[in-house]
């Protein structure tokens, strides 16, 4: 009789294959195999909100499949994921297992257990230390299935009523799409400001320095303005000299003034390596290094992770086991030498509340394993990826960089004008040898206090202050995380979903609020101020944090949180009825001359008549740019593929088949064949496949959403 070992995927399965013998048969449940009902709420409110799991129809072939091979075996190992959904899946394939009539399983024969990593190592340390299912963890899931339920099934209905047929709401989603949407408003209201700043050039000998005013007459020109937004406080920089009058009087004043170094301040300054990723800190950087999205990112991560590249990458933790350590120390020592390794181990500790320290950080499972194997096998963005979590990883145990910053200080003449020039050079690189980012030398010419410098040239230039940024992937989740909104299961899909819905789009990679969006906002702060509040969904966080780790029960949970919901259900029936604003085009419909407005459809922005149903006219939404073709100098406009992801392409395609995924591409377009960019492109397209279908094949329940 040989050992079951059940797991969520194929990949997962054929790497643990690889290090078990012959007595074990390992299959995978293809992600979830219960789940709520889609037709009906699947809750009974009555009963301590008790959820009415059921067997998934599509799953049938793969249940009877787990049956048979349960009959047979000696014992059924779950080794589903370390997390509070891995937890559930393995609960429900145990309760399925033991009821069926065929499998009969007792529990006797059921085992958990539990690695971070896919090795050898750690599959035999799991082998040997077994544990119960976590009741906890499976209550904490439970909770949150039924929360977002609750909020999603009883909401879309007010949606449909109240602003357009056809929307959904979620809970966590909500938040986020308030952000955005809270932005975008400070953004429309926000007044520039001009401003200048004034820079002179001096010499000292052969060499030049371009000093900034920083002074006058004593007083610092730099100022510092707050904007209190939704999420926080925005600081912007502009300076006192605010007209072209005021730059060119002191432009011309400076022309007069004799100049002389008044300090000079040289100072060691000590970098210590950032520490290594956690799902929140690598979908930000990927986003950032990469223009990845979280569910894309998220996706590379899953299969380094089951090809056993990776360790577990949905976790909030900065730990690294002590052997993890050990080896990185050893590689660093044999790649750089002794004086590369800091001066004694260095040790990570999560700052943020209800850190999973059990678990570790996103680390390679073996730091000699290098992006060009992973390149070989997985393809060019899945060795990209692994490339940032090795340099991050390996970092960490290695010595800290060491830069010697100097700060010069001239005064001119009677001392009405102070300017300054920064300077900085790397002494030692440190953890910057594998890890280079942000690395500027600036060295200045030596200085000494009393020196007098001449006069070269003055320059002012002219600015405006600017709003607040528009959020992309990398802020958004910078946001929630520092807000206590999500878990590491959930980033990737906050963004996707309401990307999905279309209450925003992604323009070069930052999120605008699209006309619905805008309107299922406003009418979910207006009616339900506490499922958009950012403390309250913090709380109900933290609340599941507790119903985790044993401190709550979930169903009084539940029940606190349902009660004033239902009663805000009622009332909100004699709430107005949101409109959705329309964005009218100047071009007018040939067939019955009323004007051509934009609507969204199921596959985006389109246009059409205002006068629909009557008329029925639409043509396809073509959104120009600014830029020019390399190629024929026509307009670049923006395009769609079948995915949904945006390029750039020429607007007089077929005839010109230019293309661009990255606005740099169009600016420094490089020289290719035509049979090297459909390379390319086939290329790329053939991985974003590949890892949909991976996403499709083990994700047929979302992980942790709405």
């Amino acid at each position: 009789m040989k050992n079951l070992v059940i797991v969520e995927s194929p990949t997962k399965a054929r790497t643990i294959s690889r290090f078990l013998g012959g007595d074990y048969e390992i299959l995978a449940s293809m992600g979830h195999i219960m789940d709520l009902p889609k037709s009906t709420l699947g809750i009974d409110i009555d009963k301590d909100f008790a959820p009415d799991y059921q067997m998934m129809t599509d799953k049938k072939k793969i249940i009877a499949q787990l049956n048979s091979a349960a009959k047979t075996a000696e014992k059924i190992i779950l080794a589903t994921d370390p997390d509070r959904e891995g937890e559930a899946i393995a609960a429900h394939i145990k309760q399925m297992l033991s009821s069926n009539s065929k499998s009969q399983a007792p529990n006797s024969k059921f085992q958990r257990i539990a690695f971070h990593e896919i090795t050898k190592q750690a599959i035999e340390e799991a082998l040997k230390t077994p544990r119960e299912i976590d009741d906890n963890l499976v209550d904490a899931q439970t909770a949150r299935r039924v929360l977002d339920r609750l909020v999603g099934y009883k909401l879309s209905p007010i949606l449909w009523r109240k602003v357009r047929r056809g929307l959904s709401a979620g809970r966590v989603q909500s938040v986020a799409l308030r952000l955005i949407v809270e932005r975008e408003r400070e953004i429309e209201k926000f007044k520039k400001e001009p401003y200048y700043t004034i820079t002179v050039a001096l010499k000292k000998a052969s060499d030049k320095t371009v000093f900034e005013l920083i002074e006058i007459s004593g007083e610092k020109i730099e100022i510092s303005e707050k904007l209190n937004l939704y999420d926080g406080e925005y600081s912007f920089v502009k300076t006192s000299v605010d007209t072209e009058e005021k730059a060119k009087t002191i432009e011309a004043d400076l022309k007069t003034k004799e100049f002389k170094v008044s300090d000079v301040a040289k100072k060691e300054m000590r970098r210590t390596p950032p520490p290594p990723y956690t799902t929140s800190t690598l979908q930000q950087d990927a986003a950032r290094r990469m223009g990845l999205s979280g569910k894309r990112t998220m996706s590379l991560a899953q299969k380094l992770y089951e090809e056993g590249f990776i360790t577990y990458h949905r976790t909030d933790s900065v730990a690294i086991s002590e052997s993890a350590r050990k080896q990185m120390s050893d590689y660093v020592r044999q790649e750089f030498g002794e004086n590369y390794l800091p001066p004694k181990p260095r040790y990570y500790k999560a700052t943020q509340k209800n850190a999973q320290e059990a678990h570790e950080a996103i680390r390679p499972t073996n730091v000699n394993a290098q992006p060009a194997k992973i390149s070989e096998q997985l393809g060019g963005q899945y060795a990209k990826l692994y490339e940032i979590i090795w340099k991050r990883a390996v970092a960490t145990q290695m010595a800290d960089a060491i830069t010697q910053s100097t700060v010069v200080l001239v005064d001119a003449s009677k001392a009405s004008y102070t300017l300054k020039a920064n300077g900085s050079v790397l002494v030692f690189d440190g953890f910057l040898k594998v890890n280079p980012f942000a690395l500027n030398d600036n060295k200045l010419p030596d200085f000494t206090i009393g020196e007098e410098l001449v006069y070269i040239s003055c320059l002012s230039e002219a600015h405006e202050t600017l709003p607040p940024p528009r959020y992309n992937d990398a802020s958004i989740i910078k946001t929630l995380e520092e807000a206590g909104i999500g878990r590491p299961s959930t980033y990737a899909t906050i963004i996707s979903t309401i990307e999905s819905r279309q209450y925003i789009e992604r323009n070069e990679g930052k999120f605008t609020p699209t006309s619905v969006g805008f309107a299922v906002n406003d009418f979910l702060v207006a009616n339900f101020a506490t499922i958009d509040d950012i403390p309250f969904t913090a709380q109900m966080e933290d609340e599941l944090d507790e119903i985790a780790s044993g401190e709550k029960k979930w169903s009084p949970v539940i029940k606190e949180f349902y009660e004033p919901f239902a009663e805000t259900l009622e009332k909100v029936g004699e709430a107005a009825r949101v409109k959705i604003e329309v964005e009218k085009t100047t071009e007018i419909c040939p067939q019955d001359g009323g004007h051509l407005i934009i609507r969204l459809g199921r596959f985006g922005k389109f246009m059409a008549c205002e006068n629909f149903p009557k008329c029925k006219f639409t043509k396809p939404l073509v959104v120009e740019t600014n830029l020019i073709c390399p190629k024929d100098g026509a307009k670049i406009v923006f395009k769609k593929t079948k995915k949904g992801r945006r390029f750039y392409g020429c607007s007089n395609y077929p005839k010109c088949d230019f293309a661009a995924w990255k606005l740099e591409d169009i600016k420094h377009p490089k020289e290719v064949s035509p049979q090297e960019t459909a390379t390319r492109k086939s290329e790329d397209l053939a991985q974003e496949d590949e890892a949909d279908n991976h996403d499709n094949l083990i994700n047929q329940s979302p992980r942790e959403t709405d």
